[in-house]
C-alpha cells in the first residue's frame, strides 16, 4: 500500500514538473515556471528511490500505469478536457498491468 501512495506522489511531481515545461514552452508563460518544475522533477525522481524494490526498472514499469491514470485526471481537474471511455479502457489495462507487475510473486 505505501508503494502505491509513493507512486501517486511521484506521479503528480512528475505531471506538475513537466506542465511547468510545457507551460513555459507552449503557453507564453514565464521562465520563472522552471524553478518550480525542475524541484517537482527532482521530487519525483527522489520519491521513486523510496519504492521498496530491488530493482529500479520493476519500480518504473509498476510506476507507468499510475502516471498514466493520474495523467488523465490531470487532463480532465487541470485542462477541463474530460477522458473518454477508451482514455477510462487503456487506463484500467495500463493498472492492471502494474498490478500484476508490483503484487506478482518474483523471484528473489
Amino acid at each position: 500500500m505505501q508503494a502505491i501512495v509513493i507512486y501517486i506522489a511521484a506521479a503528480l511531481a512528475e505531471i506538475g514538473g513537466c506542465f511547468a515545461f510545457w507551460g513555459w514552452l507552449r503557453m507564453g508563460k514565464s521562465p520563472l515556471w522552471l524553478v518550480p518544475g525542475c524541484a517537482s522533477l527532482v521530487l519525483f525522481a527522489w520519491l521513486l528511490t523510496l519504492v521498496d524494490s530491488g530493482d529500479a526498472g520493476r519500480a518504473y514499469a509498476a510506476y507507468g500505469g499510475v502516471y498514466i491514470t493520474l495523467a488523465l485526471l490531470w487532463l480532465w481537474l487541470a485542462e477541463g478536457v474530460r477522458p473518454d471511455r477508451w482514455d477510462l479502457g487503456g487506463a484500467a489495462i495500463c493498472l492492471a498491468g502494474a498490478a500484476v507487475i508490483l503484487f506478482g510473486p518474483h523471484r528473489v
